[in-house]
């Protein structure tokens, strides 16, 4: 298939004697957002985290925007980039952790410009620039002097989304992006990306936000023991599951 921004064949990863993925596929479409629901321990975070190479993979291969991510292929052999280009990739792919990851010695406006001029090599004034839009895009435009300290952790949230967007990627990778928050600050994360997928962003969301998940994912997957198990629309993948280990986790959840 061409044309995807995201293109994962027969990943694996093991952890000494513990297998976490058993050999996944999965295609996103660009323009796309794909939920990924699933236990903990079933391997969605560690799928998400191949796919910018935080994780190297054992086997299979991924591909973000037709790019090969972490490797060059050399005739059948595949060679790791060095750090350098490995950071130039991750430059191209937005990933919003769960515990926000802002660095505390920067303010907010320094947290968002930080990577596109030392990863892009982009022109400071004019990312300052863009960043100062992007943080009134999230609703934290009055923030940029402060310090992450100072600031409640959805809008830390926000921010990283921010700081994610500002790389202007190909692909944005959410991994349980409410989890670290207190229940009232969820609803204003869950407001932005609502946003990000109304503006035709390729997502793809780690979630426990079942709900949230019907509502704006085009493609739910449910992942159980390193695999994908289940995957479609979310009215099948919801109201008409086909697997019986996807209606017991849903029947936990919904």
């Amino acid at each position: 298939m061409t044309g995807l921004a995201i293109d994962v064949r027969g990943v694996r990863k093991s952890y000494g004697s513990l297998e976490v993925l058993k050999g996944v596929d999965l295609t996103v479409r660009p323009g796309e957002v794909t939920a990924i629901l699933g236990p903990s321990g079933s391997g969605k975070s560690t799928l998400l985290r191949v796919l910018n190479h935080l994780e190297k993979v054992d086997a299979g291969l991924v591909k973000v925007d037709g790019e090969l991510v972490g490797y060059r292929l050399k005739g059948r052999r595949l060679h790791e980039l060095t750090s350098r280009e490995i950071l130039r990739q991750r430059s191209r792919i937005g990933f919003v952790f769960q515990n926000f990851n802002l660095f505390p010695h920067l303010t907010v406006l320094e947290n968002v410009v930080e990577a596109p001029v030392s990863a892009q090599g982009r022109n400071r004034a004019e990312v300052e620039a863009e960043a100062v839009e992007l943080l009134e895009r999230v609703g934290v435009g009055d923030k940029a002097q402060d310090y992450p300290r100072r600031l409640s952790g959805g809008q830390q949230q926000r921010v990283a989304i921010a700081r994610a967007l500002a790389l202007r990627p190909k692909v944005i990778l959410f991994d349980e992006p409410t989890s670290a928050l207190d229940p009232e600050l969820v609803g204003e994360v869950l407001e932005v990306i609502r946003q990000l997928a109304r503006d035709g962003a390729t997502l793809v969301i780690v979630t426990h936000e079942v709900g949230f998940a019907r509502e704006v994912a085009d493609t739910v997957v449910f992942m159980d023991g390193g695999v994908i198990v289940e995957r479609g629309a979310p009215a099948e993948v919801f109201d008409h599951p086909v697997h019986a280990r996807t209606r017991e986790f849903l029947s936990h959840v919904l």
